[in-house]
């Protein structure tokens, strides 16, 4: 007991000292998680395999799996179509968060958490960029939605699978009369969550930070002129300016349309597109790639068609022509730029000036910026050229394979589909499968079809994340092997009286800090028998406490560990430690005290 003791105390000043410096200072969480695990392996309150587990853990495995599929995703252009069809276009921060929350948290309710953020997670965060939304101000609310949300339905998150498990095994040895139906969570999680929703949706305001860092600066000088086209049969055929999302580019304007040979300067935002038509755009260069991205347009030259390899294999660069390049004095067309550097040039910006006529057709001149789409390896032959003074890639431009978008949305819906089947159906879950197989099996399905590259998955997998993760899994075994957090929730649970609602309020904030230092299901599986020998003890009906252990085990939004989501929207969101608790503390106490009204008048004692 005495080495028990001592190896307890560890871990109290390990752990206290990770949150303590995840607060205080700026380091890097994975290294932090790291450091600790570490000094609890050499102090021997952890063998390797415990430390190391969280390596090999199936929910670490299956977020680094997803990063494949929002990689698939992303490159399709299936991203763009969600958040143009889902979310449309926001007024303000807060009606932009609305239109985030409010379908994802209904889609939540019968979705796996982890896969729908990891879809909605680049949609959302292209979307805000498209309309100057900073990503601190949305993401973690999808995050916090997305749990909200999934307190509705039995399948709404794992932590609810587990815990309807656990009273079917009670169910099964006498202790309960019933198990837990499909929406017993419904009648307390739906006002959860739509109070939830209300909070975020004003307090984002004052209590979530704005991270303007993480956009480009768009005070850029450049304007580029660049041409795209409307491809025949393309989903913008038929529709209208506004329709086809073409009219509040961000810092970008439809300058003018050929048609026919004829030139139309003053486009209207009612004017229909039609097939072939030639759009010359004027803006910056996010702008540029934004257009790239959408569906239905592509570079009205032909000469991106004839460059070698596939074009999603490709980037977009930006070189600024020297002057001895020898192009200097001939149109881009006349230097056979395309023959001369196996790159074509997509757009030109010159000293601010609006270039007029084809891009084909423009003289080139010293200084002129051209932004190429060419092989990654332009870059490397050209850095040292005198023909050019600098050359730079875009990252994240790749030209998206929109023809590959139909197969990456099936791939989506069948993981989606399959992750539920695999976590519901007896057959299943007897023979181990998970949703760690599901999405093994989309990512997988993601290479075959090309919609994503290798290369691409591996620039695309966040590492850092993937530590946290797993680290925070061996601290959490360090808490479960030294008996404290078993004494601690014991302990709480005996102070609170022999009221059953003190007892019920105790269980429910128990579960919830137990949830921000270790994973939902082990604060779930264990707190489970807390909650049904107290019910028991006093003689009351245990469905309020399973109830409300439940809807605790999910609600760990005052930390980035506190929940998967949390840490997947941790880096993106450009979050610090303190935002989580800033912002997540309140909607704790909030979701507390709903459950705790609530479920007693739902379920009575």
């Amino acid at each position: 007991m005495s080495q028990l003791h001592f190896d307890a105390w560890i871990t109290v000043v390990v752990v206290g000292g990770i949150l303590g410096l995840l607060v205080a200072t700026s380091l890097p969480a994975d290294l932090l998680m790291l450091g600790g695990l570490t000094i609890l392996l050499l102090a021997g309150v952890l063998t390797v395999p415990q430390a190391f587990a969280g390596f090999a853990n199936e929910g670490m495995l299956t977020v680094a799996v997803l990063y494949i599929i929002v990689a698939g995703l992303r490159e399709t252009g299936v991203v763009a179509w969600i958040s143009h069809a889902i979310f449309g276009r926001p007024k303000t921060v807060m009606g932009a968060q609305l239109r985030m929350m409010l379908p994802v948290a209904g889609l939540s309710a019968f979705m796996n958490n982890t896969p729908l953020v990891a879809a909605m997670l680049p949609a959302v965060t292209e979307w805000g960029k498209k309309f100057r939304i900073p990503p601190s101000k949305l993401l973690m609310p999808l995050s916090f939605a997305t749990v909200l949300g999934g307190l509705c339905t039995l399948i709404g998150t794992s932590t609810n699978v587990i815990a309807a498990g656990l009273m079917q095994r009670s169910v099964e040895a006498g202790q309960l009369t019933e198990g837990m139906s499909f929406f017993t969570l419904m009648w307390v999680g739906m006002p959860c969550a739509l109070v939830g929703i209300a909070y975020m949706a004003i307090a984002s305001r004052w209590l979530l930070p704005v991270r303007e860092a993480t956009f480009r600066q768009t005070d850029d000088p450049r304007a580029y002129t660049v041409e795209m086209r409307v491809a025949p049969n393309g989903p913008v055929v038929g529709k209208t300016i506004e329709e086809a999302g073409l009219r509040h580019l961000t810092d970008m304007y439809l300058a003018g349309i050929e048609r026919n040979g004829e030139i139309i300067p003053a486009v209207g935002p009612h004017m229909k597109l039609a097939a072939d038509d030639q759009l010359v755009f004027v803006g910056v260069v996010d702008s540029v790639v934004e257009l790239q991205r959408i569906r239905g347009l592509v570079p009205a030259t032909n000469q991106v068609f004839k460059l070698h390899g596939r074009r999603g294999g490709r980037t977009l660069i930006e070189a600024v022509v020297s002057n001895t390049c020898p192009l200097l004095g001939k149109t881009i067309r006349e230097g056979r730029f395309r023959t001369q550097y196996n790159a074509v040039v997509i757009a030109v910006a010159r000293k601010g000036e609006r270039l007029h006529g084809k891009i084909g057709d423009i003289v080139l001149e010293t200084g002129d910026t051209l932004l190429l789409e060419a092989r990654p390896s332009f870059v490397q032959q050209q850095r040292n050229s005198r023909d050019f003074f600098l050359v730079s890639p875009l990252d994240g431009s790749a030209p998206p394979r929109h023809e590959r978008a139909p197969v990456a949305l099936a791939i989506l819906i069948g993981m989606v589909v399959l992750a539920s089947v695999f976590e519901q159906v007896p057959y299943f879950i007897e023979r181990g499968y998970s949703t760690l197989h599901a999405a093994l099996l989309a990512g997988g399905l993601m290479l075959i079809t090309g919609c994503c590259s290798a290369d691409t998955v591996r620039r695309t997998v966040d590492w850092p994340v993937l530590i946290v993760i797993a680290a925070t899994l061996g601290l959490g075994t360090a808490l479960s092997s030294t008996g404290l957090s078993t004494a601690f929730a014991s302990g709480l649970v005996a102070l609170a009286g022999p009221e059953p609602m003190s007892q019920l309020a105790v269980i429910y904030l128990v579960t919830m800090l137990l949830t921000e230092v270790l994973s939902n299901t082990t604060a779930v599986v264990l707190m489970y028998p807390i909650g049904l020998a107290t019910a028991q003890q006093l003689g009351v009906n245990p469905l309020p406490f399973i109830v409300a252990l439940t809807i605790a085990g999910s609600c760990g939004f005052a930390t980035p560990i506190g929940y998967q989501t949390n840490l997947m929207v941790y880096a993106p969101g450009g979050y610090k430690f303190v935002d989580y608790l800033r912002f997540g503390i309140p909607l704790n106490l909030i979701v507390c005290a709903v459950t705790l009204v609530v479920t007693p008048l739902v379920y009575p004692f």
